[in-house]
C-alpha cells in the first residue's frame, strides 16, 4: 500500500460544508465543519457525514473508463447484495463461519481442477487479498523447500537464494526478493521480445536458484509467456547439470483467461515442473478487489512448516497467509461468479472481451499513427506506441489528453534494454463494451489533429509521467 505522510504545513483549516448539509443541535447552531488532519471534537450526524465524503469522492475517476486497470469495476446487483451480507464476517474465523469456509475450499477445489492438477483432491490452496500476496506465499513455499534441500549449507555458509524471472515481472516479485532476501535474477528485454527468453532463465539458474517464476500475462504488454518452452529449458538443465528448479505460474490475469480462450495452451499443472499457481479473483476472475487465489499441486509443494494452526477462535484451525483477519465477502462473491457463469458462461465473457479488445487494437492501427507491440489475442490486452512518422506528440501527450476527455490510459516507458521504448497500454475488462470502445475510438480520433498542431511533444520528464498500473 502507499505510504502517506501528514500536510507539509500544518492546515488547521475545516472541509467545507454545504449548509443544507448541516443539521441543528440542541442548542439550535449548525454544526461546524469538521476539520481535515485531525480528529473533529465532536461526532457528525450520518447524513452529514455522508455527504461530506461522498462530496469529496465525485473528484475521483470513472472506474469504468479506466483502461489503466485490471480490476474488475462491474458486478451484477446479485453480487453486491452477498458482498454486503458478509462483509462483517472474518475470513479467518473458519470456526465461527463454516459455510464460508466451504465456500472457500470449493473455490480453491474448482481452481485444482480447472488448472488440471494431476489429482485435484490433493491439491492444497487457498484465498489471498490479491495476487500480491498470493506470490508472496508461493514464494515462501519455494524458498522454504530449497532450504529444506540444501540444510546443510543454508544459512550458516552465507549462501544466498536466487529467484529467476523476466524483468517485465509486476513488482510484487521485486518486493518479495527485497523482503524475503533473495537475489533476484532478472531476464532483461532485448529487442522485440518483451518477456522471458527460456534459455535464457535457464542460464540464470544454479544450485542455489529456489525456481523460476513464468508469467501468464504481462502487465507490460498483455502477452503470454512460453510456459512449457521455459519447463522444457529447465528439464534440459536438469539434464545436464542434475538441478531440479520448480516453476511457479504467475498467472494473476491470464490464469482466468487461457483455461476458457486457449484450451490447447499448455502452461498448468499439465506439466511437472510446474509446482505452484496464483490468480487474482479481482482481474480476470470478475470479482470486485480484492481477492487473490494460489494453489499448489499437492501437499509435497507447500512445506507442512509454513502452516499454522491456532486455536483461539474455537476449532483447530489451519493458516497460510500473510494477513490474518480479512472479510469474507469477496470469496463469497468468487464462488457466485464461478457458480453464475460455469465454464460457458466464463468462456462467453472472456471471449467477448478478447475480441473487443483485438477489435479495437486494428483500429487503432488503422489510424496510421500508432504500431501495435500486440494485439490483445492473449490477454484481453494490447499496447502500442506512435510511429517513426510522429514527431509532433508522443504516448505521454496522447495519455494526458485522454485524461482530459475521463480516459485513464496509462503511458509508461519499459524497463531497462528497452527504455527507448514508450508505450500506452488498454486494458479491455467485463463491462468495456463495443459502445464503449467505439466512443473511446471516436475520442482518439479527434484529438490526433489537435496533437499533430504541437510544434513537439510537451512531455520533458518521462519517468514523472508514467502511468503504469498493474
Amino acid at each position: 500500500m502507499p505510504l502517506h505522510k501528514g500536510p507539509e504545513k500544518h492546515d488547521e483549516r475545516p472541509m467545507s460544508v454545504n449548509p443544507f448539509y448541516g443539521e441543528a443541535n440542541p442548542l439550535g447552531d449548525m454544526i461546524e465543519a469538521p476539520p481535515k488532519h485531525r480528529l473533529p471534537d465532536n461526532p457528525l450526524p450520518p447524513t452529514t457525514a455522508y455527504q461530506v465524503v461522498h462530496d469529496e469522492l465525485m473528484l475521483d475517476g470513472n472506474s469504468r473508463l479506466n483502461l489503466a486497470t485490471f480490476v474488475t469495476t462491474w458486478m451484477e446487483p446479485q453480487a453486491g447484495v452477498l458482498m454486503s451480507e458478509c462483509r462483517d464476517k472474518n475470513m479467518i474465523d473458519k470456526d465461527e463461519y463454516p459455510r464460508t469456509a466451504e465456500l472457500e475450499r470449493r473455490c480453491v477445489a474448482m481452481l485444482a481442477d480447472l488448472w488440471n492438477a494431476p489429482d485435484p483432491s490433493s491439491a492444497v490452496g487457498c484465498s489471498t487479498t490479491g495476487s500480491s500476496e498470493a506470490c508472496m506465499l508461493s514464494g515462501m513455499a519455494l524458498k522454504r523447500r530449497w532450504m529444506q534441500r540444501n540444510a546443510d549449507r543454508y544459512p550458516s555458509s552465507g549462501v544466498r537464494p536466487n529467484l529467476v524471472m523476466g524483468v517485465n515481472v509486476q513488482v510484487c516479485w521485486d518486493k518479495f526478493c527485497n523482503f524475503w532476501e533473495v537475489e533476484a535474477r532478472q531476464v532483461p528485454m532485448e529487442g522485440d521480445r518483451f518477456h522471458i527468453d527460456p534459455q535464457a532463465a535457464a542460464e540464470l539458474c544454479d544450485e542455489n536458484t529456489i525456481g523460476v517464476v513464468g508469467i501468464l500475462g504481462s502487465t507490460f504488454d498483455g502477452s503470454y509467456e512460453p510456459i512449457a518452452e521455459l519447463c522444457a529449458a529447465l528439464d534440459a538443465l536438469q539434464e545436464r547439470t542434475g538441478l531440479d528448479i520448480p516453476v511457479h505460474v504467475d498467472g494473476a490475469s491470464g490464469g482466468m483467461i487461457a483455461p476458457f480462450l486457449d484450451e490447447d495452451l499448455v502452461w498448468d499443472f499439465r506439466l511437472p515442473r510446474v509446482a505452484s499457481i496464483n490468480t487474482s479473483g479481482h482481474k480476470y476472475g470478475l470479482v470486485y478487489p480484492g481477492v487473490g487465489w494460489a494453489v499448489w499441486r499437492d501437499k509435497e509443494a507447500l512445506p507442512e512448516e509454513l502452516v499454522f494452526r491456532v486455536n483461539y477462535l474455537g476449532g483447530d484451525m489451519p493458516t497460510f497467509a500473510l494477513n490474518f483477519s480479512r472479510p469474507g465477502a469477496q470469496v463469497v462473491a468468487q464462488y457466485y461468479s464461478f457458480l453464475r457463469l460455469g465454464r460457458e458462461g466464463y468462456r462467453a465473457v472472456q471471449q467477448t472481451t478478447r475480441d473487443v479488445a483485438t477489435q479495437l487494437a486494428r483500429r487503432i492501427e488503422a489510424l496510421g499513427d500508432f504500431r501495435l507491440l500486440t494485439r490483445g489475442d492473449q490477454l484481453p490486452v494490447f499496447a502500442f506506441t506512435t510511429v517513426p512518422g510522429v514527431t509532433s506528440y508522443d504516448v505521454f501527450d496522447l495519455s494526458r489528453r485522454l485524461r482530459e476527455e475521463g480516459w485513464l490510459v496509462p503511458a509508461y516507458t519499459f524497463p531497462p534494454k528497452r527504455e527507448d521504448l514508450s508505450v500506452l497500454r488498454v486494458v479491455c475488462r467485463n463491462g468495456f463494451s463495443v459502445d464503449l470502445a467505439e466512443l473511446f475510438l471516436e475520442d482518439v480520433t479527434r484529438l490526433l489533429p489537435e496533437l499533430h498542431r504541437q510544434p513537439h511533444p510537451w512531455t520533458q520528464d518521462k519517468q514523472a509521467a508514467t502511468g503504469f498500473h498493474h
